[in-house]
């Protein structure tokens, strides 16, 4: 019996094999949770790192083959109707969620100089609007009483600047508001709300010159796994993590700016 067995679990965004989506959902497995992942292949294939069209099916594969039940959807979380639809999928499939974790995010580098209001609306629609939305419909429809874990992915806009990244960082920011506020709202419903921050997390994207720049800012002198913050994620939303709630927790092995 692992410490998750019995749990459902929502993750967005787990399309990458290298990435922290697919990593929680390996962790939250292992520890005996059945698992939906969402993925929206569109966003990768634009993206420098690319997807393999078969990762999606490959991280269901490898989650099945660690005793749990498993489902996933590509679905673009921009659109509203999706965010309506997907915890409705997620009941009827594998029964109502005990756990959200909100990994989906959407980045593309510009500063002042060439920031758009379509930029900034891209970045909102899956920085902002998804969570807050996906959120707010799990905890209305939580009837547990307790159990209840909403953990969002931050990624330290209040540790220090992100030029460059400025529709980003804008919108990122975001996430800190939304978990604190929301840990006191959904409170009595037996749901806690955190936040975890991985810092500079080796996913793919990373080149050697950025890996030989970054490694150099960690005491111990390595770049951030996956792993690691999938770790942090699964003991936040076992019943051991329940006195914690409304908190961003920047676990990023002692990174200094």
């Amino acid at each position: 019996m692992g410490k998750l067995t019995g749990k459902v679990a929502v993750v967005t965004g787990a399309s990458r094999l290298q990435g922290i989506g697919a990593a929680i959902c390996k962790e939250l497995a292992e520890n005996g949770c059945d698992i939906f992942f969402t993925y929206w292949s569109q966003y990768d294939e634009s993206m420098p790192w690319g997807i393999r069209k078969d990762e999606p099916s490959l991280l269901k594969d490898e989650l099945v083959k660690l005793g749990v039940a498993v489902d996933h959807l590509e679905v673009d979380l921009a659109q509203t109707e999706n965010l309506e639809k997907l915890l409705e999928k997620v009941a009827e499939v594998l029964g109502p969620p005990d756990i959200l974790i909100n990994n989906a995010t959407y980045s593309v580098n510009g500063d002042f100089t060439s920031v758009t209001a379509k930029e900034l609306d891209e970045h909102y629609f899956i920085n902002v609007r998804a969570p807050t939305i996906l959120s707010s419909k799990f905890a209305q429809s939580f009837k547990k009483k307790k159990g209840g874990r909403i953990i969002n992915l931050s990624s330290g806009q209040f540790q220090g600047p992100m030029p460059g990244e400025l529709a980003y960082a804008t919108t990122k920011g975001a996430i800190d508001a939304l978990t604190l506020t929301l840990s006191a709202e959904a409170s009595s419903l037996g749901i806690t709300v955190n936040a975890v921050n991985p810092g500079p997390t080796d996913t793919g994207w990373m080149t050697e010159g950025i890996r030989k720049e970054l490694i150099q800012q960690f005491p111990s002198r390595r770049i951030g796994k996956p792993s690691d913050a999938a770790k942090l994620i699964s003991f936040l939303a076992s019943d051991d993590a329940e006195w914690i709630t409304g908190q961003v927790i920047h676990s990023e092995g002692g990174f200094r700016r």
